[in-house]
């Protein structure tokens, strides 16, 4: 192996002030691109999709997609050629998953929540501007609503969102809305006026639901989950197909979740916000 040339004090050679170091920056912003492409909507793609997605030539992206298959992060469907993501990425996130208190403290609470409710209960997390699925018990009915590990959700409606906006500061809030980090249809003054006040409800409610605001044929309600300072770290979550749930239900399931969160948070070993 060549050793790694270090850099002067003038910049000369590959080191911090070179051209090298950026350039290995650039690829692997590219290939963390490459990668964020596939969705739980999209899982397979082709070269050319994904070219197109990132911006980048297709040569490029084939050598990206080469070494990712070489390394198990992403499989080629025999019969498409397409690529979808591979079990390789489970090694890399296992050890973070392993480690995530909230998701080892909130699954045993997530499966004693499912077989209660008869519905799916996960655990959310907020990644500065959108809620993620780390933990998840499936329900057992036929027709249930599942999500893979990992899926990121941005729309304002969302049961689990509305919880994480409930805590920020209205600037912050109007912010990843009129940006369009989080998804909202109403961004006139009084579209956010009424988002606002209903996030104050569910500050005061201690839960937040979402009767088919986001696809008409599911509903959710999300609850907070609180650290020892009393700060919301984690969202329950209960996803459920509308057809399942009538109104007086789903009020049942917003007492239900919040009974969950609080079992987590007391084994978090934290306390209620006050």
């Amino acid at each position: 192996m060549t050793p790694a040339k270090t850099s002067d004090t003038n910049g000369n050679g590959t080191g911090t002030n070179g051209g090298t170091d950026a350039k290995g920056a650039s690829v692997v912003v590219n290939a963390i691109a490459v990668l964020r492409t596939f969705t739980a909507d999209e899982p397979l793609l082709g070269v050319t999709e994904i070219a197109n997605r990132v911006g980048m030539h297709k040569s490029s992206v084939s050598r990206i997609l080469a070494t990712f298959e070489q390394e198990n992060l992403v499989e080629r469907d025999p019969e498409t050629k397409r690529f979808r993501l591979g079990l390789g990425l489970i090694a890399v996130a296992g050890p973070l998953l392993a480690e995530m208190e909230e998701r080892r403290v909130a699954y045993p609470v997530l499966r004693q929540l499912t077989e209660q409710t008869g519905e799916t209960s996960a655990l959310m997390l907020w990644n500065g501007d959108e809620a993620i699925c780390v933990e998840q018990i499936a329900s057992h009915h036929q027709i249930k609503h599942t999500t893979p590990l990992g899926a990121r959700y941005r729309d304002a409606m969302s049961a689990s969102v509305q919880v994480f906006l409930s805590t920020l500061p209205a600037e912050r809030v109007r912010e990843l809305l009129r940006s369009g980090t989080i998804s909202f249809p109403g961004l006139d003054d009084a579209g956010l006026a009424a988002y606002e006040a209903r996030l104050q409800d569910v500050g005061q409610r201690g839960w937040a639901g979402n009767y088919g605001e986001s696809s008409m044929d599911e509903v959710g309600v999300a609850a907070p989950v609180h650290d020892h300072r009393g700060d919301v770290v984690a969202a329950v979550l209960i996803p459920a197909p509308r057809f399942r749930v009538s109104k007086e239900q789903f009020e049942s399931l917003g007492d239900a979740c919040v009974a969950a969160a609080a079992k987590v948070t007391t084994r978090l070993g934290g306390r209620p916000a006050t």
